[in-house]
Formats: structure tokens, C-alpha cells, sequence
């Protein structure tokens, strides 16, 4: 099990505004599935993360990024897409921030 997908599965369901059941109707899968997806007591099969990444309008990284090794990879390139809708003055400050965290100031 990938408690990791089941965690991304319900910040984005819920990121979005929906339930579970909302969820389940848009996808066809029962909300006890769901439910236990989210809790990570069931496996997903590659049609129903599918299902679910279309359902959410989520990209299949976004859903994976914890479990697959370049995972971090695509963080960064997550990170770099929400970087650069900031002003400069924003991303400076974010940058500061981040030299702070780090020890480096």
C-alpha cells in the first residue's frame, strides 16, 4: 500500500470541493473504495488512478510523485511552475525565506 497516494487523493478531492460521493460519481468507483483508497488499504489499479487523475483534473505525477524515485524531480518542477507566477519582489522574498530555513544567512 501508498499511503502517499491515498493522502494526495484526498488534498486534491478536497482542494477541489468535493466528497467522496461527488468523487465516486464522477469516477464510477463506490466511496467505500475511495474511502479506503484514501486510507490506504486498497491498491489502485492503473485504469482507476487514471480514472481518479482525470476525475480531479490532476496530473498522475502529481498523484505518484512520493512513491516513484523522481518524484523529487517533479516537486521541483511544481515548485518552479508556482515560482515563477510570483512577482520578482515575491520570489526574492521566498528565496530569503528558504536561505534562512536552510542556514545560509
Amino acid at each position: 500500500m501508498y499511503p502517499s497516494i491515498g493522502d494526495k487523493i484526498r488534498k486534491y478531492r478536497k482542494t477541489r470541493g468535493l466528497t467522496q460521493e461527488k468523487l465516486a460519481e464522477k469516477t464510477g468507483l463506490s466511496t467505500n473504495f475511495l474511502g479506503a483508497l484514501e486510507r490506504a488499504e486498497k491498491n489502485l489499479t492503473l485504469a482507476n488512478l487514471i480514472n481518479i487523475a482525470n476525475a480531479l483534473d490532476v496530473t498522475a505525477d502529481m498523484l505518484l510523485c512520493d512513491e516513484i524515485q523522481n518524484g523529487y524531480r517533479i516537486k521541483t518542477s511544481m515548485l518552479t511552475e508556482k515560482l515563477e507566477k510570483l512577482s520578482p519582489t515575491d520570489r526574492k522574498k521566498i528565496l530569503q525565506m528558504v536561505e534562512i530555513m536552510l542556514g545560509e544567512k
